[in-house]
C-alpha cells in the first residue's frame, strides 16, 4: 500500500509498484519477517535515493542513512519491524496465521503500521 501509493511522485506508475511489491506483503509472502509497510517504505527511499551507479556510492550512503533512519524511528513507535514481533505471533505457521485471523489482526493493528510508516516516510522524502 505504502510503495503504490506515493510511487507516482517518484516516476513510477501505480501497476508497476504493485507488482513489485506484492511478495513483500505480510512479512515478506507470509514468513513473518519485515512488515510489509516498512518493506514499501524502504523501496520508495530507494526509488528516490537508490544507487545505480556502481561508482555512486554517495546515493548508496544517503539511501543507508535515510533507511536506517526510518527502521530506527519505526522501531521506536512500534517496538519492532518484523511482522513475528508486532503482530505477536508467527504468521508463517498454521498456528500463528489461524490466531492472526481469529483476531483480526490484519484488520486492526496493520492500519496502523501502515499509517505510522507512511507518515515517517512523508517527512524523510517530503512527500505529499
Amino acid at each position: 500500500a505504502i510503495f503504490s501509493t506515493y510511487c507516482e511522485q517518484l516516476g513510477m506508475d501505480p501497476v508497476t509498484a504493485l507488482k513489485i511489491a506484492t511478495p513483500f506483503g505480510s512479512g515478506i509472502a507470509r514468513t513473518a519477517q519485515t512488515c510489509g509497510a516498512v518493506t514499501g517504505a524502504l523501496m520508495l527511499i530507494g526509488l528516490k535515493y537508490g544507487k545505480y551507479l556502481p561508482e555512486d556510492n554517495a546515493s548508496k550512503e544517503q539511501c543507508f542513512q535515510l533507511a536506517k533512519e526510518f527502521t530506527d524511528r519505526f522501531s521506536e513507535i512500534h517496538g519492532a519491524i518484523a511482522c513475528c514481533d508486532l503482530l505477536k505471533s508467527d504468521l508463517s505457521t498454521p498456528e500463528g496465521l489461524q490466531y492472526i485471523k481469529e483476531n483480526s489482526l490484519w484488520d486492526k493493528l496493520c492500519p496502523i503500521f501502515i499509517r505510522d510508516a507512511a507518515k515517517l516516510v512523508e517527512e524523510l522524502l517530503e512527500l505529499d
